[in-house]
């Protein structure tokens, strides 16, 4: 382990001294490149555009052009880059991650690798977590790409098509992380060219880069329609479930915060609902709206994981405190706490697309990002994203203090102290952040300043709509500010005057984050370029992260403490590395998680290239499809023929194949069981295809040109593969949900879902293949036919839980007109003939 460490160690001093050699080359430039006149400076990226066409590389270009965007910077922002943004730019550039603390100039660092990388005229994104966020950097830094030759644009929410595929083919584009995945599965859910709006994905700047691919990485992104289900029985199971009594008729387990009925429990619901059995399989739908109103009503908490506003339950995310709006639980999960609250109840919602950030940032040829704290997770960018994560020196030494943690023996305890300490740092005019992990704890706090008489800021989920404009004053001279969790992030917080003569800013954490990154970021606001600063945790046995996860031997430590006055306190290095042990603890449960999330989602990952690559083949053809088409109808007849010809010729079911024949190819009694008779398995293919192939060019004859029958061809078989792949993806969910059981069985869900999911995929490839050829085969040929999406619509970010949004949406299938034999299939489903079913005469 020394050993590892060491080499670690070295490999990061070897890597600094590499980006500082190359930020000297860059800065040797300074005297060539401040000569330039502005219209010699702007005229450098036509330069760099042409060498690098000619076969010059960016690698070989970039100190030459990180001097150019350097003096730019300093015409048209009145900013310099030190030489630490020089090798943060440097790391941007190969695609890893500067770990950069707060105020060291991120926003200017990563200029340089973005137009940079513009040369290529492929794209670049940068990429933030708020719409704020980007415009604002999309206008302040536009102004330095537009003074170098080079187009900005901002892609939003509000924007329509046109717009944002003006956006996507700027040079530069300032995107949040929602819009791009959602941009992406819209794209591939677009039935004409012309709708799509991205570009192929090139190169990625992701600003907050743990924010967004560490703590958003197990949420994935899901546009979902509506799923026809009863909302009635939410509002049964909640009124059951209220009149429950904890211990008694349920439990929950703290640490693992799950939920379940006690034997008692079990029998008053099977009294309440008048079964024999609560667990009988007849009764499955039952205990999912009780399981979910357990969970809804004893472990979702009002004001900490959700909020009421306006008579809807809103998600706040507990990574910022803000609420993230639109977004809902899936699996009726928000239904059961929209019943607890006594609010309308929305229906559910079926999955049509999806992908989680982890796989779609992977798809970009170069990703990057920055952020202050990027180090507790190093491993996890290296493994899953290939980035390496390289601290970056910072321009001035760090002169912040940062205090022991403060133990109190109960909440009441701790939050007097915390306000007795704000009052003292107030009196002094010296600026307090404090930090606190739910919005409820925000609103006590605010309430025991407010009888203290403190004048003070609160900064929630409840009126993030200032949070940038008070985030920035939050450094005046004895200004209090109360902040859940990392609320204002990206946003520099500068000292007033006097303030660094009062201490600077100091920060006060009213309890410790499950992660160690959360906690370095609240930290990070104070002191920022050599600024004096302070930070203080104050802890009480009764914090959640405490009782969770809190060690024997901080308990222990404290038994021999004797601690009997309520208000007595314990400040000790030893306990911040026991509190620290345990936040280590969670990270590591929190990464396997993600893993596994990923392991899950790479199946689903395959599947969707495969499909989205060959949908978009379909939609951008400016040939004949046949090819394709026919490639269908064959594999179809194979797949049927090799079913129904196994073991001896004898026992050949030749009947069924002429239903199938009759059914999806040719008029009914076109074929007989004689015509098959005396051939071989590939004899009887080659004589079907060729029937097949007869009736599909009297079909193209019907056509009058070629343009028709390709629009034809493209209707037929994307309605077909959008049906198919949505139902699929919805298949896919439920075997996700129920897959985890198989342990029990001392299965490995994994290995399960992987075999039974990509058995699952080959069958509807081949279900896709066959509604094609019969659609092709059996419909009636026309002019002037219309591609129609199966859905439509705005979807929005889901959370965690795995949850999704509702977009209120039906299938809207291709109307293909298809004329229907006697003997063919009956369209219902049912699996009848038509003339047995609904061609029967009245």
């Amino acid at each position: 382990m020394a050993n590892f460490l060491k080499k670690l160690i070295e490999n990061d001093k070897k890597e600094l001294k590499r980006l500082g050699s190359i930020a000297d080359q860059i800065d040797l430039l300074k005297g060539d490149i401040e000569k330039l006149s502005d219209e010699e400076l702007q005229a450098k990226t036509e330069e760099f555009k042409a060498r690098y066409q000619k076969g010059e590389t960016l690698d070989e270009l970039l100190p030459e052009a990180f001097a150019v965007v350097r003096e730019a910077a300093k015409r048209v922002l009145g900013l310099f880059p030190y030489k630490v943004q020089l090798m943060g730019g440097i790391v941007l550039h190969d695609g890893n991650i500067p770990e950069m603390k707060t105020g060291e100039g991120k926003t200017l660092t990563a200029t340089m690798p973005v137009y940079l990388n513009a040369i290529s005229g492929e794209g670049v994104h940068v990429v933030t977590v708020n719409e704020y966020l980007a415009t604002r950097d999309a206008n302040e830094m536009g102004e330095l790409y537009n003074f170098l030759g080079l187009t900005v644009g901002l892609n939003i929410n509000s924007k329509d098509s046109e717009e944002k595929r003006l956006a996507y083919n700027c040079d530069i584009t300032y995107s949040t992380n929602n819009e791009l995945g959602f941009d992406y599965l819209r794209d591939n859910m677009v039935v004409y060219r012309d709708q799509m709006v991205q570009r192929p994905l090139n190169f990625a700047v992701v600003d907050e880069v743990d924010s967004i691919l560490i703590d958003e990485a197990r949420t994935p992104l899901i546009i979902s329609g509506q799923a026809e289900k009863s909302t009635a029985m939410y509002n049964r199971a909640d009124n059951f479930i209220k009149e429950l009594t904890e211990e008694e008729d349920y439990k929950i387990d703290i640490q693992s915060k799950t939920i379940s009925l006690t034997e008692e429990g079990i029998s008053k619901a099977e009294k309440h609902f008048n079964l024999d059995n609560l667990y009988d399989i007849a009764n499955t739908s039952l205990t999912h709206y009780l399981d979910q109103s357990l969970r809804a009503n004893y472990i979702m908490i009002n004001d900490i994981d959700y909020v009421v506003q306006e008579g809807k339950v809103m998600i706040v995310d507990q990574f910022t405190g803000r609420i993230m709006d639109g977004r809902r639980y899936s699996d009726g999960l928000h239904q059961a706490i929209e019943a607890k609250e006594g609010v309308e109840i929305e229906d559910e919602t079926k999955t049509l697309a999806n992908i989680t950030f982890q796989n779609y940032f992977r798809m970009y040829k170069k990703l990057s990002g920055m952020t202050g704290t990027a180090k507790t997770e190093e491993e996890e960018f290296r493994e899953i994203y290939n980035m390496q994560v390289i601290q970056i020196p910072t321009n001035r030494d760090i002169a912040r203090i940062d205090r022991p943690d403060l133990l109190y023996p109960n909440l009441g305890s701790k939050f007097n102290a915390v306000v007795e300490d704000i009052k003292e740092r107030h009196l002094k005019g010296q600026p307090v952040l404090v930090g606190t992990v739910a919005v409820e704890t925000s609103e006590l706090l605010s309430d025991m300043l407010t009888k203290a008489k403190i004048p003070h800021e609160v900064l929630n989920a409840k009126n993030h709509f200032k949070e940038a404009e008070i985030i920035m004053n939050a450094g005046q001279k004895g200004v209090v500010t109360i902040a859940t969790n990392m609320a204002g992030r990206g946003t520099d917080i500068r000292l007033g005057n006097g303030v660094i003569e009062a201490g600077g800013l100091a920060v006060i954490g009213t309890e410790r984050h499950e992660s160690r990154r959360i906690d370095n970021q609240l930290r990070g606001r104070s002191g920022r370029q050599g600024d004096p600063g302070e930070t203080q945790f104050y802890l009480s046995l009764e914090d959640d992260l405490m009782k969770r996860f809190g060690s024997e031997r901080i308990k222990a430590f404290l038994d021999r403490m004797s601690l009997e006055d309520e208000d007595a306190v314990i400040q000790s290095k030893m306990l911040s590395k026991q509190v620290e042990g345990a936040q280590k603890r969670v990270e590591g449960n929190n990464y396997d998680t993600r893993k596994n999330v990923l392991q899950y989602d790479d199946v689903m990952r395959e599947q969707r290239e495969v499909i989205y690559k060959q949908r978009n083949q379909v939609i951008t053809a400016e040939a004949n499809l046949e090819e394709v088409l026919l490639g269908m109808v064959e594999r179809t007849i194979g797949r049927y023929v090799d079913g129904h010809t196994q073991g001896e010729q004898a026992d050949w079911n030749l009947v069924g194949l002429v239903d199938f024949v009759g059914a999806a190819i040719t008029h009914e009694d076109a074929i007989t069981v004689e015509d098959f008779k005396g051939k071989t398995a590939e004899e009887i293919k080659k004589f079907i295809y060729e029937k097949a192939k007869t009736i599909y060019d009297e079909k193209v004859e019907i056509l009058n040109s070629e343009e028709q029958l390709l629009e034809f061809q493209k209707v037929v078989i994307l309605r077909v593969v959008d049906m198919k792949w949505t139902d699929h993806i919805d298949a896919m969910d439920q075997l996700r949900e129920s897959i985890g059981l198989r342990a029990y069985g001392q299965n490995n869900p994994l290995v399960d879902y992987q075999t039974e999911g990509y058995q699952m995929f080959v069958e509807m490839v081949g279900a896709i293949e066959y509604e094609v050829t019969r659609l092709f085969m059996k419909s009636e040929m026309r002019q002037n036919v219309q591609r129609e999406q199966v859905s439509q619509g705005e979807p929005t970010r889901p959370t965690e839980e795995q949850g999704q949004v509702s977009s209120d949406q039906k299938k809207k299938p291709v109307k293909v007109e298809e004329k229907i034999g006697r003997n063919d299939m009956c369209p219902c489903g049912s699996g009848k003939k038509y003339k047995n079913c609904h061609g029967k005469p009245e």
